[in-house]
């Protein structure tokens, strides 16, 4: 059985969650590159398919589109 320590998850956003594509316990933001556990997520863009660490990011990020 493998784990998903340490592993990037694979999700498809939704406007009101995420459905996991790939296992794993975190995915990494599309701006800083951090990575971020699922059970964190908070912010993401369903545009833009990408997650976000924090609200000042997600808020800078998407001014930008």
């Amino acid at each position: 059985m493998s784990s998903n320590t340490a592993r990037p998850a694979r999700l498809h956003f939704m406007a009101n969650g995420f459905r996991v594509l790939t296992p794993g316990d975190h995915v990494v933001c599309g701006v800083s590159g951090t990575a971020i556990p699922l059970d964190a997520l908070r912010y993401w863009s369903v545009a833009k398919q990408e997650a976000y660490a924090s609200a000042d990011i997600a808020t800078k990020a998407m001014a930008t589109t």
